[in-house]
C-alpha cells in the first residue's frame, strides 16, 4: 500500500468522523431552525455523505447522547461507530486499537522482547504451553504446565491473561520475576529473569524417514521464508545430498504474511503462476509467477492440509498442486480468498481492510469453498503431532498418523516429480 494512499485514507476518515461530530452537535439547532439545514447540507456535499445518511448519523448521536442511560463520551462513541462501520464489511477487516496492531506486527515480524514463552488462562493462574528455544524462560528452568501466580506485582488468573501477556514482555535487558506452582509443590517457585529479544520460528523441520524431509509451517510471517530456505539445505545433508521425497504440513496454519507464501512457493517451482488478485486499487491488482529454481530438486512433495489451513497457506498449497509440484492429502481447507491490507492510522491504531480477492493459478476463488485434497483423509482428526514428543512413538510418523499415510504415499512412488492434480477440484 502506497504511503499516498494510506495518509489519504487517514486523512478521509479523520475528516468523516469530524465531520459527524460536528454535524451532531447542531441537530437541535437544526430542528428548532431551518436555516441550520444549510450549513449540513453543503457539509454532507462537500464530504460526499448523502444528506439523509448525515442526518440518520447525527440524529442517532445526539440521540444516544441525549437519552442513553448513562452518560457516554463523545470520542467513545465515535470509536465504537468507526469499529462497526469496518466489521460490519467483512469477517476480516477491522479498526485495531493500538494494542491490538502492536500484537499483529509481533506476529507477522517473526519476534518480540520478553521472556519466551507461549501461555493460556486456567482457573487457578496462566498455564505454560510452550517455552520457545533459547528463550529466557527456558534457559531460566521454566517448564511446560508450569502456572503462573504473580508476575512483579501483579496477581495473576485467566481473567486477566491479558494482562499478565503485557507484564511479560517489555525493554530488552529488563527485569521481571514469575512465580509459579509447579506440580502438587507446596511451595511456589520464583524466577528472575531479564527480558531479551525473542524469535518465534514458525518452521520446524527434520528427517522422518531415510531421505525423506518433513517441514512444519505454522504460520507465515516475514521471517518464513528465510526459515525454510535456510531448513532445506539442513534436510539434504542429512539426506546424503538428495531427497527422496518431502512432506509440507500446512495443517492449522491460519495463513499471514503473502509474501511470504509466494516466496516459498516460488523457491519449489520451476515456473507458472501462483497467485493473481483483483481489486479497486492498483497496488491491490496483481499477479505473481514462478521464476526458474527448485530447492529441492524435483523431489516429489506432498502437503498436509485441513480445516485450519487457510489464506497464505491455502495460496501455497494450490500453487504447488495447480502447477504439478504436489499432491495435497488430508481435508478441505478454510476457504479464505480474500487479501487484507494493514493502514497505519493517527494514535497508533491501523485499519486492516480487505482490499483484494486473490484467485489459484487455475484463476479459481476458494472464498467460502476451500480446497479439496487429492486424498481426501476421513475419521477423527487430531492436531498435528508435536516433533519433540517425550514418552511417545519414537518417530513422527508412529504419533501422527496423518504424517504416517504421506510418508507411504512417497514409499509408494506414484508421486515421482510431483503429481499433477486429477480430476475437478475446487481449488
Amino acid at each position: 500500500m502506497s504511503p499516498r494512499f494510506r495518509l489519504l485514507l487517514t486523512l478521509c476518515t479523520g475528516a468523516l468522523l469530524g465531520f459527524a461530530l460536528s454535524l451532531a452537535s447542531r441537530v437541535l439547532a437544526d430542528r428548532a431552525s431551518a436555516t441550520a439545514a444549510a450549513p449540513a447540507s453543503s457539509a454532507s456535499a462537500a464530504s460526499g455523505l448523502p444528506p439523509q445518511d448525515a442526518r440518520l448519523l447525527a440524529e442517532v448521536l445526539q440521540r444516544v447522547r441525549e437519552s442513553y442511560v448513562d452518560p457516554v463520551d463523545d470520542h467513545l462513541l465515535m470509536r465504537q461507530a468507526a469499529h462497526g462501520m469496518v466489521e460490519a464489511l467483512d469477517e476480516h477487516s477491522a479498526l485495531l486499537e493500538p494494542d491490538d496492531y502492536a500484537q499483529l506486527q509481533t506476529a507477522t515480524s517473526g519476534s518480540y522482547a520478553g521472556i519466551g514463552v507461549e501461555v493460556e488462562g486456567v482457573a487457578d493462574g496462566v498455564r505454560i504451553m510452550r517455552c520457545l528455544p533459547d528463550s529466557p524462560a527456558l534457559r531460566a528452568g521454566v517448564r511446560v504446565d508450569d502456572l503462573i501466580v504473580r508476575i512483579d506485582a501483579l496477581e495473576v488468573s485467566a481473567a486477566n491473561i491479558d494482562a499478565a501477556t503485557r507484564e511479560l514482555r517489555g525493554v530488552p535487558g529488563s527485569a521481571v520475576r514469575l512465580t509459579v506452582r509447579r506440580g502438587r509443590a507446596a511451595v511456589p517457585l520464583v524466577f528472575d529473569l531479564q527480558r531479551s529479544q525473542v524469535e518465534l520460528p514458525s518452521v520446524a523441520a527434520e528427517l522422518i524417514a531415510p531421505a525423506i524431509g518433513y517441514l512444519r509451517i505454522s504460520e507465515f510471517t516475514d521471517a518464513t521464508a528465510g526459515e525454510v530456505a535456510a531448513a532445506m539445505p539442513r534436510l539434504r545433508a542429512g539426506a546424503g545430498g538428495h531427497l527422496r521425497g518431502l512432506i509440507i504440513d500446512l495443517r492449522n496454519n491460519p495463513g499471514g504474511v503473502l509474501e511470504a507464501a509466494t516466496a516459498i512457493a516460488d523457491d519449489f517451482l520451476d515456473g507458472g503462476t501462483i497467485v493473481s488478485a483483483s481489486g479497486r486499487l492498483r497496488e491491490a491488482r496483481f499477479r505473481m509467477d514462478a521464476t526458474p529454481g527448485d530447492i529441492a530438486a524435483g523431489a516429489p512433495i506432498v502437503v498436509l492440509v485441513n480445516g485450519g489451513s487457510a489464506s497464505a497457506a491455502e495460496i501455497l498449497a494450490a500453487a504447488l498442486r495447480q502447477n504439478g509440484r504436489a499432491t495435497l492429502l488430508g481435508r478441505r481447507t478454510y476457504g479464505k480468498g480474500t487479501v487484507q491490507t494493514v493502514i497505519p492510522l493517527a494514535n497508533g491504531r491501523a485499519l486492516k481492510l480487505t482490499t483484494s480477492r486473490y484467485f489459484t493459478p487455475s484463476g479459481a476463488s476458494i472464498n467460502g469453498i476451500g480446497i479439496t485434497p487429492d486424498v481426501v483423509l476421513s475419521g477423527a482428526e487430531a492436531p498435528p503431532a508435536a516433533l519433540d514428543a517425550e514418552n511417545h512413538a519414537p518417530t513422527l510418523a508412529g504419533r501422527d498418523p496423518q504424517v504416517a499415510v504421506a510418508l507411504a504415499q512417497l514409499r509408494g512412488g506414484r508421486l515421482a516429480g510431483g503429481a499433477p492434480a486429477r480430476g475437478p477440484h475446487r481449488s
